[in-house]
């Protein structure tokens, strides 16, 4: 078997076929003269680069079999690399070609030594992007509960995270809002001796502090109007399990005392209740706050803080996880994809390229957020920066042409729509003749 990258050439062009074959030795060249032969040497070959002839039979003097064949490649094979060939209306073929999914397109007459060129640049890519795949699975094997990193910052808080997780200790972590701090504790529970008992979670934030002491501990039927019924509390749902306490910091000081009080007795007592109740259950606690500075001004209690934090784990905002933005957009597109809308298949360069670029103040929420609305925004195949709603970066290269005729655009489109469209009135705001607005409106493909 040939180790040589396959490349598929759907040709019906008989001294083309040979022409093409000769011309690209250096891979294992498969030809296919139809569509039909085509998807056979598809599925039995799967080669990563195919070079499709649109003008195929039955159709050879048009283009709906070669487009027909670029939709069935693509619908068995979505990551193979297609170069359409056409000299039939070359650029609406061109356009149509792309939209549908088409790697790049080259008109015929075909030059061998470009379209070599082409060919190459499609097996490089196909490589890379195999390649990165790869390593987002690789990563994602390592990871838990569902987290998606590949930075070597967050990889060590999961290392850290599965070395204490037998230790039956209490742990804090700290990280701002977005981080992930529920998913690490959820893996600090399945990873640890406790992963059969309960693992529940309580938002301390977002609770009110009339009732939050309610949540925590529980209370006996009768012990204030509306107590219906004896209701156990979080810590007690969590008996041989894990109770993860988020946004530790909110917790007022008189509530602080009576956690405390659990923490060195391991008993609890219902509101209205009398009787001492055993729970043995491990504490997670996390907070976005600066918990340092609130022992020391004595928002938080000192002794508290020190049997909460008998380990304590800080995590990297997303802006400090170098690559993990781009993982984990593309994991959100495919994720939202399926369900929101199918015809999405991955994320456009210039959408890349601002998420690389962009800070990520809401971490890891932010981005999912954002990724989720764009998938349902987009209109193409492919999620726009501007579907993302990002700014360019700053150092984004740039050119003079292209920051005019975003100008233009821009205040084409604000003259138009302040004139209601009419043309005369746009051309008069713009200081222009109504002739230079038609040739601007047909040059940028805008419509009055």
């Amino acid at each position: 078997m040939s180790d040589r990258p396959k490349l598929l050439i759907v040709e019906d062009d008989i001294g083309l076929q040979r022409q093409l074959r000769w011309a690209y030795d250096g891979y294992e060249v498969i030809v296919a003269g139809d569509r039909a032969a085509a998807i056979d040497a598809l599925r039995l070959h799967e080669p990563a680069v195919v070079t499709l002839d649109l003008g195929l039979p039955p159709d050879p003097d048009g283009t709906a079999e070669g487009f027909a064949t670029l939709m069935e490649i693509l619908a068995l094979k979505p990551d193979t690399k297609v170069i359409v060939a056409s000299g039939h209306g070359a650029r609406e073929s061109a356009l149509r070609a792309i939209a549908d999914g088409a790697w790049d397109f080259y008109r015929k007459p075909i030059d061998i030594d470009a379209l070599g060129l082409i060919v190459a640049r499609a097996f490089h890519v196909h490589e890379l992007e195999a390649e990165n795949r790869r390593l987002a699975a690789n990563a994602r094997g390592a990871t838990m509960a569902g987290l998606i990193t590949a930075a070597p910052e967050m990889l060590k808080v999961i290392s850290t995270i599965e070395r204490v997780a037998p230790a039956d200790v209490s742990v804090m972590l700290l990280g701002a809002s977005g981080t992930g701090k529920e998913l690490l504790a959820r893996g600090l529970h399945d990873a640890s001796p406790r992963r059969d008992g309960a693992f529940v979670a309580i938002n301390c934030s977002a609770i009110p502090e009339t009732l939050l002491e309610s949540e925590l501990f529980g209370h006996e039927k009768g012990a204030f109007t509306g107590a219906v019924k004896t209701t156990p509390g979080k810590i007690e749902q969590a008996q041989g399990g894990t109770l993860f306490l988020d946004e530790i910091g909110d917790v007022p000081l008189p509530l602080q005392v009576k956690l405390l009080r659990f923490l060195q007795e391991r008993t609890i007592e219902r509101i209205g209740g009398r009787r001492p109740i055993a729970v043995d259950t491990r504490i997670v606690c996390a907070t976005h706050r600066d918990i340092d500075a609130m022992v020391a001004d004595g928002s938080f209690r000192d002794d508290l803080y020190y049997r909460l934090a008998e380990i304590v784990v800080r995590i990297p905002s997303l802006a400090e996880r170098p690559g993990d933005a781009a993982l984990l957009a593309r994991h959100f597109v495919t994720k939202y994809a399926k369900t929101m809308n199918p015809a999405v298949t991955g994320l456009a360069p210039d959408a890349r390229t601002a998420i690389d670029g962009w800070s990520w103040p809401g971490n890891v929420r932010e981005l999912e957020n954002r990724v989720k609305r764009a998938v349902i925004m987009a209109d193409g195949k492919l999620v726009s920066a501007a579907d993302l709603d990002l700014a360019e970066p700053d150092d984004t290269p740039i050119n003079l042409r292209t920051v005019r005729e975003a100008a233009d655009r821009t205040a084409i489109r604000r003259a138009l729509a302040r004139a209601d469209g009419n043309i005369s009135n746009t051309a008069r705001l713009l200081g222009i003749s109504r002739p230079t607005l038609y040739d601007l409106l047909k040059s940028y493909d805008l419509h009055d």
